[in-house]
């Protein structure tokens, strides 16, 4: 009688690894899909604000449309009643006075109306205005006394320009691209992982906007001490 086999059946052992496989890529499909749908959502959030307010302001505007045109009809039809009184004999001289008044009360009105607009047009201006997206401030420019940079060889330029016009006593690094890459692969090393735990829904790219955002302001930065001797 044949011996019955003991090990673990090589095909079956296959098609769970694939199994297994196919199962954390769809979770990390998935896991992406909704990392997508947050940002999507965002924009739309951002997209729908505005064009409420785009909306409300050309309401306002066809307001304000109206109430010129309606004002001219009222002139006008002020300007025939004064006509007609003119013309009229001396037993008309009452109403005629009486529709001055009138004339005068509706200038008032129109007067206190036209203020309640403007500020009602001023206020959701502001409004507006405080509801704007933030811009993203460009965190890889440095500017010293005019000039500017926007990468590590155009910094140090100007940083050799600042130095020299500071003072002749301050002495230059032999290599300060090399040690200027290595602080910030240093800096980079100890914040990055923290930044990590702060924002743990933030991707890479947007956690190193974050760090070189921190870079241009940390004491670690030797652009930073350079300037800071400068200004001593």
């Amino acid at each position: 009688m044949p011996k019955k086999f003991q090990g673990e059946n090589t095909k079956a052992a296959a098609s769970k690894a694939r199994k297994a496989d196919a199962k954390a890529a769809e979770k990390e499909r998935q896991d992406r899909e909704r990392e997508d749908a947050l940002w999507a959502d965002d924009n739309k959030h951002v997209q729908r604000k505005m064009q409420r307010k785009n909306d409300q302001e050309q309401k306002r505007q066809q307001q304000l449309d109206r109430k010129v045109e309606n004002q001219k009809a009222y002139e006008q039809e002020m300007t025939k009643l004064a006509e007609v009184s003119k013309s009229s004999t001396a037993k008309f001289s009452t109403p005629a006075k009486v529709t001055q008044a009138q004339i005068e009360r509706e200038k008032e009105r129109e007067e206190f109306e036209r203020k309640e607009m403007e500020q009602k047009r001023l206020l959701e201006q502001q409004k507006i205005v405080s509801e704007q997206p933030e811009l993203v401030e460009n965190v890889n420019r440095l500017q010293i006394e005019g000039d500017s940079a926007t990468n590590v060889d155009e910094a140090i330029r100007v940083l050799r320009g600042s130095v020299d016009g500071a003072s002749s006593s301050i002495s230059q690094d032999q290599h300060p691209e090399k040690r200027l890459k290595a602080a910030y692969a240093t800096f980079e090393e100890n914040r990055l992982p923290r930044l990590k735990e702060e924002h743990p829904t933030l991707r890479l790219s947007q956690l190193k906007q974050l760090l070189k955002k921190e870079w241009q302001k940390s004491a670690d930065n030797p652009l930073n001490q350079k300037i800071m001797n400068i200004i001593k």
